[in-house]
């Protein structure tokens, strides 16, 4: 049995991934849903009472034997719930870690690594088999496995154990039910039992983490299937170049020295194999990837809709342009709103520095893996952002019974066979096969087996036939160092052992910031980057010809772009462009962020600058919550010259009179302007897109998408219905969008501006008249969402935020909801703001990503650092950890962030001893 001595008051794990929607379940969901209302009080039942739910709390005073320690270890926790641990040992660290994770968040640590297996059938049953299988395909589970096998070092293999035996120790002796009330509630349903934790579970996460932060292949395919309706002329349009002259890079000095060969800050031109200029020669193809779309739906995106949305924010300032003398640096990174929070706040500390005890680090941690992300250690803090590197690639394969067709020949698949165990039926069998440029996702798809079909190839290409499959390349399929990197940023003490430790955080390629003590700050692009024998990785690539595919070896990583005490004081990044692509010789991905938001912090620090003032801690706050509209700020000017004769469109163009283009949750101006937005996305572009990229059950009448010439009686208009879902639907209303308008505005007759020619309602011609039209479609909206009294209109009442438990919490009834999900809170922001809450137009105004945690580090007096979570702690439903740092996220609000021993102690409510079992 557990050693528990004291009654708990912490925190343990709810679900981090999506079950999907599926047939089947419903049934069971509203047993599990009748069993969590009970535990939850709402019912009655002698097993099913306060005591049931209180079981699985974590202790959180007293003392706990657990095996395998060689010392006592000290968790204290603070009223928050956030545990610091203090040990005096590697090894008796990262088994405290896994210890303490378990017993918050044991529930979404298992649900992620079946998630990351492809073994969610296990847990949920049959409707996720179609999941599983295309995870199956994907092997990241196996490709884990190798990682473990033959890549990393021993010392990373050596922690990754000891946090396994942490979680084991904490499962010892304990039923479902003591360890989450969802165990509780499956265990009616499903006889399944939870198994002992491996290392490879944790490694397995990087890949779900990769997956989410992949770069533009939802752009690849959105463009292969934007050709069935629109010109390449018209794609290029929708897919403007980076404004480099309005939106700063991040690294707008140095280039690739002719001298040493490396990236140098100080270099005025690159040499190199200038593979930026080389274009796709497959532009043209039409691959009909709905289906693959469709299929990418369904796969639990973790960390948020991918695509444009994906981002974060951080900068660093110099000790120079700061009220502390010393750098302060921030981070929030934007992803998928979560119940629990993706993050762990957490304290990692020995109790003296030495050989065998070499880490004194704080910050955000994943739950299921040891190791610090995001924060900082005694020496040196650092962040993270998307960079966004186009490290995936589909290509198009002509394949038989035999194998696939390479350079004229037929080469055999490498295969492997997959059993999917499924809770409550039988079995599944799947057969995985893949090429030389990776597995085949089509093959997960009856739909995908129509793959090319139709595709317009060039006479070159094999012959058609039955179609083309499609195969997934990607630099996270094959084993890497990104786990080692987890441990040596969390030693790192200096410039050099932070780039060393960059060196081998390979995927997913992420742009690392950093300041020390000592008052540097720097910047670091890190990843394994590939380069390409031939296009440029904006559409599909013919998979039978050696003139495409990769070269053997990425980018080289002493190639990479980095700054180190830039002149300037200070870096941003915000998902912009690394670097001046004419400056640099080395693709890195030709679909960055468009720099809406970097500009916004370049301009908010530069203003500081510039006006003789000094950057404080509450400056760097007050900027995460910037709420500034770009677009707003371009439009407006226009829309208020509109004359308008409706009296009710008239009174909400008054609201825009005197906006100063800030989103603040009770603003009318803002609700009816992301309104009139929302209408010009639609009217200009989103009903001239093809159904897959259109919502689902949103319904027009079209010309067929083969039409070429006005409508006659042989080309008479169909019906077609939005296939996307609301998340990834076009036009999504991001910064891309903002820089496709900018470029129309002065073109008042482009063609964008007028309306379908097959319109049953009256046309638009030009920009003013389509303008117009938003006008009055958005007065109509919010009036129907709102109500007509435009003084009662807010932007916080369209734009909530609702959090839900990942996995029984996203469907079912509405009881079971109730128990597990939180709010919705009106949130103020919006896409591609600073306080990037963000949302997508197309399919209407909730929030689907956030700042998923906000820092602001305090380099040198680190116990001044602030931080928030986007939920709390704890991963139980009824915990008061479960949501209790919301309000204050809500808010903009930070927490004390204490890091040194005496702070640590001042903050500490609880404090559990874990003893060595001997």
């Amino acid at each position: 049995m557990p050693a528990n001595t004291t009654a708990s008051s912490g925190s343990s794990g709810s679900a981090g991934a999506k079950t999907g929607k599926k047939k089947g379940r419903r049934a069971r969901l509203i047993v599990i849903a009748l069993v969590l209302a009970l535990v939850a009080g709402i019912g009655y039942g002698a097993y099913w009472s306060v005591a049931t739910v209180r079981a699985s709390y974590p202790q959180t005073n007293g003392s706990v034997k657990i095996d395998g320690l060689s010392a006592n270890v000290d968790v204290k926790r603070d009223s928050y719930g956030i545990p610091q641990i203090y040990a005096d040992s590697d090894t008796d660290l990262f088994r405290a870690q896994g210890f303490v994770q378990a017993q918050d968040r044991f529930w979404e640590m298992d649900v992620r690594r079946h998630m990351t297996a492809g073994r969610l059938s296990e847990m949920f049953g049959s409707g996720q088999v179609d999941t599983d299988a295309f995870l199956r395909t994907l092997g990241w589970r196996k490709i884990a496995q190798e990682e473990y096998d033959t890549v990393l070092s021993a010392d990373t293999k050596k922690n990754l154990q000891a946090y396994a035996d942490g979680v084991n120790a904490y499962l010892n002796g304990r039923d479902g039910k003591d360890i989450s009330v969802e165990y509780a509630a499956l265990g009616l349903t499903n006889d399944y039992k939870p198994t002992k934790w491996t290392p490879v579970d944790s490694v397995a996460w990087l890949k779900a983490m990769a997956w989410d932060l992949r770069g533009n292949m939802q752009e690849e395919i959105d463009r292969s299937l934007m050709t069935s309706r629109l010109s390449k002329e018209q794609i290029d349009e929708l897919y403007p170049a980076y404004p480099y002259d309005k939106h700063r890079p991040i690294v707008d000095q140095g280039a690739i020295s002719s001298v040493t060969g490396a990236f140098d800050p100080a270099a005025t031109s690159s040499t190199g194999p200038g593979a930026n200029t080389v274009q796709g020669a497959t532009e043209g193809l039409n691959t009909q990837l709905s289906s693959l779309s469709d299929t990418l739906d369904e796969i639990p995106a973790l960390l948020g809709p991918n695509g444009n949305g994906i981002g974060s924010n951080s900068w660093v300032v110099s000790g120079t342009y700061t009220t502390t003398g010393k750098p302060l640096l921030a981070n929030d990174p934007h992803l998928a709103p979560q119940l629990p929070s993706l993050w762990y706040q957490m304290g990692l500390h020995c109790r003296q520095l030495s050989a065998t005890c070499r880490y004194d680090t704080a910050g955000y941690t994943f739950s299921g893996m040891p190791g610090v992300i995001i924060g900082h250690n005694q020496d040196i803090a650092w962040g993270f952002t998307n960079l966004g590197a186009d490290v995936t690639d589909l290509f198009l394969e002509k394949v038989s019974d035999e194998g696939y067709q390479y350079d004229g020949k037929v080469k055999p698949f490498v295969t492997r066979k997959e059993t999917i165990k499924v809770a409550g039926g039988e079995s599944r069998h799947i057969t995985v096969r893949e090429t030389n440029n990776g597995p085949l996702v089509s093959d997960r798809s009856g739909e995908l087996e129509k793959v090319g079909q139709k595709a317009p190839v060039t006479n070159a290409a094999p012959d058609r036939g039955d179609g083309y499959a499609v195969a997934l390349k990607w630099t996270a399929l094959e084993p890497g160092h990104s786990m080692d990197a987890v441990f040596e940023l969390d030693r790192a003490k200096d410039f050099k052992t932070f780039r060393a430790a960059a060196e081998h955080f390979e995927v997913p390629s992420q742009n690392l910031i950093y300041a020390d003590t000592k008052g540097n700050i720097g910047y670091q692009a890190p990843g394994k980057i590939p380069v390409r024998k031939a296009g440029n990785g904006t559409m599909p690539s013919p998979g039978w010809a050696s003139s495409y595919g990769w070269e053997k070896n990425p980018i080289p990583f002493d190639k990479l772009p980095y700054e180190y005490n830039p002149k300037r004081g200070y870096i941003v990044t915000a998902n912009q462009a690394v670097i001046d692509e004419k400056k640099y010789p080395y693709l890195l991905t030709k679909d960055w962020g468009y720099g809406t938001r970097s500009q916004r912090i370049n301009d908010l620090i530069e203003s500081k600058i510039k006006g003789g003032g000094k950057i404080s801690t509450d400056d760097m706050q007050k900027m995460q919550m910037d709420n500034t509209s770009e677009i707003a700020a371009l439009l407006v000017p226009e829309l208020m010259k509109i004359n308008v004769s409706d009296k009710s469109v008239r009174e909400a163009q008054k609201l825009l009179e005197g906006w100063d283009y800030t989103q603040e949750p009770d603003s009318a101006a803002a609700a009816y302007f992301n309104a009139v937005w929302r209408n010009i996305l639609r009217l200009a572009f989103g009903d001239k897109l093809p159904k897959e990229l259109r919502v689902k059950g949103e319904c027009l009448t079209v010309l067929p998408a083969d039409s070429t010439g006005p409508v006659d009686e042989q080309d008479k208009p169909v019906r077609e219905c939005g296939q996307r879902d609301t998340d990834t639907a076009q036009p999504d209303g991001g910064d891309r969008w903002y820089q496709v308008v900018a470029k129309l505005m002065d073109d008042e007759n482009n063609g964008w501006w007028q309306s379908p020619k097959n319109r049953k309602d009256k046309a638009t011609e030009t920009r003013d008249e389509l303008f117009g039209r938003a006008m009055k479609d958005a007065r109509w909206e919010l009036t129907a969402k709102l109500g007509k009294d435009i003084s009662t209109w807010s932007w916080g009442r369209l734009h909530q935020l609702t959090l839900k438990n990942q996995t029984l919490g996203t469907e079912g009834p509405d009881v079971l909801q109730r128990a597990l999900n939180r709010g919705p809170w009106n949130l103020g922001g919006g896409e591609a703001a600073v306080n990037a809450s963000g949302w997508n137009a197309a399919g209407g105004y909730e929030v689907i990503w956030v700042p998923s945690m906000r820092m602001v580090v305090n380099v040198g007096d680190w116990d001044k650092s602030r931080w928030i979570n986007l939920t709390g702690a704890s991963g139980h439903a009824f915990s008061a950890h479960y949501t209790d740092q919301t309000d204050k996220w809500v808010n903009g609000e930070l927490l004390d962030w204490s890091f040194g021993t005496n702070a640590v102690a001042k903050a500490t409510k609880d404090t559990l001893t874990l003893k060595p079992s001997r």
